[in-house]
């Protein structure tokens, strides 16, 4: 049978997993296949395995749960491999990429920090500040102009937008960085205009939250920042 694989730890890490459920309908005991100083945890994995709530959280709950106990290396959901055997195979021939990734990780968890700025707010901003925007929209509104207007008109907020988010999003960045040992962007969605992951040491979550939250108030309720952590570091494994 497939083997489900959920994370990877030191083999002297405690692995209080008795009371945890597998991934699946009927899941499969978690156990753990160990090779040198490298353990990782499994299951039987299911034939139709799915991105099912009920199993993304089981498999969240065992990272949770090892990452209470110290550091875990943990993997993205929906990993197998065909047998044990392969999984131990894979520990072997990666055992210094895995030692290596686990002491960079010791002591630290994820935070993951989206923001976006409220449309209208910036709109507004932008239309008082910038005066080429001002005259086109002033020209809109009273009927005058050309039918080319409203394109040029767009083009100018599109940039104007793009130019401030850049900013705001490079100065977020700048002053959470002194409390962070690494960090990972990704490219914001929708109305975001940040998406980033930092590693934080648990000495400095406390500071790292304070400065989180000073920067969430300098900028004002136009600005939604969304904040979630400590977590498994999955985006710096």
């Amino acid at each position: 049978m497939a083997v489900y694989v959920y994370s990877v730890v030191d083999a002297a890490h405690p692995l209080r997993l008795e009371d945890l459920r597998g991934v699946g309908e009927s899941p499969g005991e978690l156990r753990t296949v160990t090779a040198g100083p490298l353990c990782a945890v499994v299951s039987d994995a299911p034939p139709d395995l799915r991105p099912k709530r009920r199993d993304l959280a089981a498999h969240q709950a065992v990272q949770e749960r090892l990452m209470s106990d110290g550091t875990v290396l943990p993997l993205r959901f929906g990993l197998t491999a065909e047998s044990d055997d392969l999984v131990r195979k894979a520990l072997e021939g990666r055992t210094e990429e895995y030692t290596a990734r686990l002491e960079a990780l010791e002591g630290c968890a994820e935070y993951h920090l989206k923001a976006a700025e409220d449309q209208e707010t910036l709109l507004r901003r932008i239309l008082e500040e910038s005066e080429e925007a001002r005259t086109l929209n002033d020209e809109i509104r009273g009927g005058g102009g050309g039918p080319d207007l409203p394109l040029a008109l767009g083009e100018i907020v599109a940039e104007e937008v793009r130019v401030r988010q850049e900013a705001l999003a490079a100065g977020v960045v700048q002053a959470l960085r002194p409390f962070a040992r690494d960090e990972r962007s990704s490219q914001p969605v929708g109305d975001d205009f940040l998406n980033i992951s930092f590693l934080v040491a648990r000495a400095d979550e406390k500071e790292f939250r304070e400065a989180e939250q000073g920067i969430a108030e300098r900028l004002g309720e136009s600005v939604d920042f969304r904040l979630r952590g400590p977590l498994p570091a999955y985006s710096f494994v």
